[in-house]
């Protein structure tokens, strides 16, 4: 005779066993040592901020401390930092891009020929845009469906861009002319002594840290980034989180191009130069793991302060760049080293 089943059954039977989510106390312990960890090393970031900032007002403290100054820093860090962005969720998920540099050169000087500009303010907007997410389709399309790897694909994007971005201004720069995008980089425009741009990647910076923290499309590229084979057999769709990831990459890029456009009120084939490098370089000394399954948008965010302070008191100093470039590789190599230190800490 049958036995009768009880929903709760049916409800088992169709779904699987029950897995429980509940963390022992070792699980606990262990989060609650990864997050000490990252606070630690936002708060080393924020301490390389302040001994930068204090050898700036030594320097020339009154050309560091001023304040068209210190809007300067930040003005220039809201560029390259839209890019860091995209990029930290690139990374976080095991990928790289390097064709960020030459996105963002490509959609700067498609979105100031002379045809878009035509159509004002909102031309140049919207092809910056719709140029950085093309090439973030194609780059995906080719990664998560093609099967090639992110180092060869997007090598070959930054390669295609920068020719292209070249062709198009055949060298020349391209002047913008409307006067409305020109408009958001004088001093008149600031909103309450803050530069739009800065607005600009204050919102972008919020709404990746949202996105990556308390959200699912977050939580899942986090797991792919830190074992897309486990993600794959626990239901994630594996490619198309690849292919949204840069595609949101390239979204970043386009708005990039936009600031750059309203910063340097031109287009030019050599925009963007070695961005892909500054971007993964402030990533990972913002704690994000080059190897994928961790991320963190703050620390990325500092590492671009750091780099841009350090860029503005080399300047104001008449130091030479190469020093600067010595500097900032320094400053990588230690950061990998505290992160694989903290890796085999918690392996520990």
């Amino acid at each position: 005779m049958t036995q009768p089943v009880s929903p709760a059954q049916q409800q088992h039977q169709q779904d699987g066993p029950v897995v429980t989510t509940a963390k022992t106390p070792t699980e606990q312990a262990g989060w609650r040592r990864l997050g000490l960890r990252l606070d630690v090393r936002n708060l080393s970031l924020l301490g390389v901020l302040a001994v930068l900032v204090a050898v700036g007002g030594f320097t020339k403290p009154e050309q560091f401390l001023d304040s068209s100054n210190l809007q300067l820093v930040l003005t220039q860090a809201s560029v390259i930092g839209v890019v860091t962005v995209g990029m930290t969720f690139v990374i976080t998920s095991g990928g790289i891009d390097l064709s960020v540099g030459a996105i963002v050169a490509l959609a700067s000087v498609w979105a100031t020929t002379l045809a878009t500009q035509e159509y004002g303010f909102a031309g140049i907007l919207f092809t910056a845009v719709v140029v950085g997410l093309a090439c973030g389709l194609v780059n995906g399309l080719l990664i998560a469906y093609g099967g090639m790897v992110p180092f060869i694909a997007t090598l070959a994007m930054l390669a295609s861009a920068r020719g292209l971005a070249l062709q198009i201004t055949d060298g020349k720069t391209q002047i913008v002319t409307v006067e409305s995008v020109l408009d958001l980089g004088i001093p008149d425009s600031y909103v309450l002594g803050i530069p739009p741009l800065v607005l600009v990647f204050a919102v972008v910076t919020v709404v990746g840290w949202l996105l990556l923290n308390r959200t699912t499309f977050g939580r899942r590229t986090v797991a792919v980034g830190g074992n897309a084979e486990a993600a794959r057999l626990a239901g994630i769709d594996v490619r198309r989180q690849r292919l949204y990831l840069y595609l949101l990459s390239g979204l970043c890029c386009g708005i990039a191009a936009f600031l750059l456009i309203i910063l340097s009120g031109s287009g030019q084939n050599t925009n963007g130069n070695l961005y892909e490098l500054d971007a993964i370089a402030a990533a990972i000394i913002g704690g994000t793991l080059l190897s994928g399954g961790r991320g963190t948008i703050v620390g990325s965010v500092l590492g671009v302060l750091v780099f841009t302070t350090i860029t503005n008191i080399f300047a104001l100093n008449n130091l030479q760049s190469d020093v600067q470039q010595i500097a900032k590789g320094a400053i990588i190599v230690a950061a990998v080293l505290v992160q694989r230190r903290t890796a085999r800490d918690g392996e520990a």
